[in-house]
């Protein structure tokens, strides 16, 4: 079995994004379990919006595409905007309908762990909950493992979060060595 790639999109476009240091933590465990990772966030995902007629000439977004066609598993991460994910993430995620025509559509078939984080719980769920929902319309398996952080509740609280990412990322890891 080739070695599995995990890829992680989401963050913000701040350096110091608390949803990018999750993403980071969620890959650093793939790499544990001998995943190769990819980290998308911020520049990486910073796309125009979403238009299909023009979007393949951008070599950014051709490039987005391809790490995505090489995933084995995905990770999607979001700060909670007003009760739901970021327009950052949103628009990358509308790129992926480029994939239709794909032989694996979108996500079809992948497992795809979801990170919500916010300045509370009722948005950190709320997102968290949109998040499982777009990963379905994508056709992937969202974890049962899903992490909500609330960014409020610690000075640390990302890190605190790592157990659950943990357990998270075993299911992905455990779903890819089932294929």
């Amino acid at each position: 079995m080739k070695q599995p790639h995990i890829v992680a999109i989401g963050g913000t476009l701040r350096a110091s994004s608390g949803t990018a240091r999750a993403l980071e933590i969620a890959l650093a465990q793939a790499e544990s379990h001998g995943a190769r990772t990819t980290l998308l966030t911020g520049a990486a995902i910073d796309f125009p919006n979403y238009e299909p007629e023009s979007a393949l000439e951008n070599p950014v977004i051709a490039a987005f595409l391809a790490t995505l066609r090489d995933a084995d598993g995905i990770v999607i991460g979001s700060p909670g905007y007003h009760g739901t994910l970021s327009g950052l993430v949103k628009n990358a995620l509308d790129h992926v309908e480029l994939m239709r025509g794909d032989e694996r559509v979108y996500f079809d078939g992948l497992p795809v762990g979801i990170i919500a984080t916010a300045a509370g719980w009722q948005a950190a769920v709320a997102t968290l909950g949109t998040l499982r929902t777009v990963a379905h319309a994508l056709r992937g398996w969202p974890t049962p493992m899903g992490v909500a952080i609330n960014t409020l509740a610690s000075a640390n609280a990302i890190l605190e979060a790592e157990p659950q990412i943990a357990t998270m990322v075993r299911q992905i890891m455990g779903f890819v060595g089932r294929g």
